[in-house]
């Protein structure tokens, strides 16, 4: 069981993020472009957040609050909030969910399960989880929005040169 959520925990994000590079190349070429606008946007976005709520709050690991619960997997003594993981697997599912909306979900529920596996794996706590998947989801949906907004502008723009 244990190697399960190692697994999970460490290596399921890879999974997602090559399922949604698979999702960004059976796109057409006016929605690559947008995808990756709003993931670059969505990065950026999601970095920032985790360094704020990370400077605002500080929640020690589990296995460093209680050295009775060692952890699963090595891992840096440092401050646990927010959940890396699951902010990009979040992100990643609110990017991809206006495009394929079932591959969306089924990234959501993948990143729900990498934040079971690392509270699971003594390396975070659930409010640890609960923020990173609440930051990767308000970058995600923030980008898609915004990218959206700003390609409408543009294009409003352009056709009235025209």
């Amino acid at each position: 069981m244990n190697v399960l959520i190692v697994a999970t925990a460490q290596y399921l994000l890879y999974v997602l993020a090559a399922i949604a590079g698979l999702v960004w190349l059976t796109r057409p070429r006016t929605d690559k472009i947008m995808l990756a606008a709003q993931s670059l946007v969505g990065l950026a976005l999601v970095g920032v957040g985790i360094w704020v709520a990370g400077a605002l709050h500080v929640d020690p690991r589990p296995f460093v609050h209680d050295p009775s619960s060692a952890a699963l997997f090595a891992h840096a003594a440092d401050n646990g909030f927010p959940s890396d993981h699951s902010a990009a697997g979040g992100l990643l599912a609110a990017l991809l969910f206006p495009y394929r909306r079932l591959v969306g979900v089924a990234i959501g529920a993948g990143a729900v399960l990498i934040g079971v596996a690392r509270i699971a794996a003594h390396v975070h706590h659930s409010q640890d989880v609960i923020a990173g998947l609440g930051i990767g989801l308000s970058a995600g949906v923030l980008a898609v929005i915004g990218v959206r907004w700003l390609a409408g502008v543009r294009s409003r723009r352009m056709s009235t040169f025209v």
